[in-house]
């Protein structure tokens, strides 16, 4: 039969007749390989929908998530890096920050944003791991810091998504320097007794580890993450031994009393939610009229 047998030979298909599959339209999970369309994909929130495995997403994909309708302020937006040591490897630095701007669209490593999350009011800092690795510069540290500045001036709580590989080395000390100017900051903002929830998202590494990332009132994690401050491989080689399964899994950071909780990125807003509602301070009831107020009765009377 025709069906199972090639009656012609040589045939050949004219370029503008193949058909082929458009890049884009399938996923292969890298942990179980599962394979399902990117639609599913996206609509899990680029989880796997067969073994649970987090792919990385992108500020925007967190904004998006997070907010009511998608809806939010950006802060800040136009805050770009500076070149104050005139750093130059394979090529100088301005000339890397523009190149990463025009291959991403993003002006650094972090966005910060306000608007309501289930209702709630929230300012939320989210960094990019494809702008130089999500690494730590000036205008990560600064731009962070005026985001707690906001939340704490407006008395809203503030969460922070680390994605990074820590300081950026083309500037050095500048970018060390941010590492104390956050923590500072987020000292404030605790002062003033305004919620501070810190989400650790793989890989969260280096500096940004041991400041801000792990300063929250509550540490919380997507599953599978890595967090730690050096990498494993070189933990591995300065110690000479092996490490133990999953070291610096958010898993084993977990069982080890370094976080609160791990929570799937889809559960993430209502978990969330729920935890703001609890740290959300008690309403004062109001006082009956010639009452004190709550203020004046906690206050200790005149004299004595």
């Amino acid at each position: 039969m025709a069906w199972f047998k090639r009656e012609e030979k040589g045939i050949n298909t004219p370029t503008e007749q193949k058909k082929e599959t458009p890049d884009g339209l399938w996923y292969k999970c890298p942990e179980c390989k599962t394979v399902a369309t990117m639609a599913e994909h996206k609509r899990l929130l680029f989880v796997c929908g067969h073994c649970g495995h987090h792919d990385r997403i992108d500020a925007a994909d967190y904004f998006e998530l997070l907010f009511d309708e998608g809806q939010f302020e950006e802060l800040d937006a136009d805050l770009t890096s500076g070149d104050p040591l005139h750093f130059v490897d394979t090529k100088a630095y301005p000339q890397r920050v523009q190149a990463t701007e025009k291959n991403t669209g993003l002006k650094d490593a972090v966005r910060t944003a306000h608007g309501r999350s289930d209702g709630q009011p929230l300012v939320v800092a989210a960094m990019d791991f494809k702008f130089i690795g999500g690494s730590m510069g000036s205008v990560v540290g600064e731009k962070i810091a005026r985001a707690i500045d906001y939340a704490r001036q407006h008395r809203v709580p503030f969460l922070m998504i680390s994605r990074s590989g820590g300081a950026r080395m083309m500037e050095a000390g500048y970018s060390l320097m941010q590492m104390a100017k956050t923590s500072a900051k987020l000292a404030l903002l605790a002062e003033a007794g305004v919620p501070y929830v810190s989400l650790l998202t793989d890989p969260t590494t280096g500096g940004v580890t041991a400041s801000f990332a792990m300063l929250g009132d509550f540490n919380i994690a997507e599953p599978g993450a890595l967090i730690g401050f050096a990498g494993p491989r070189v933990i591995k080689e300065t110690i000479g031994k092996d490490l133990p399964k999953g070291f610096q899994s958010a898993e084993f950071v977990l069982e080890h009393g370094f976080l609160d909780f791990i929570v799937d990125r889809r559960d993430l807003k209502r978990r969330l939610a729920d935890l703001l509602h609890l740290l959300r301070p008690a309403a004062v009831p109001a006082a009956a009229p010639g009452a004190p107020s709550a203020a004046a009765r906690r206050s200790p009377a005149k004299g004595r």
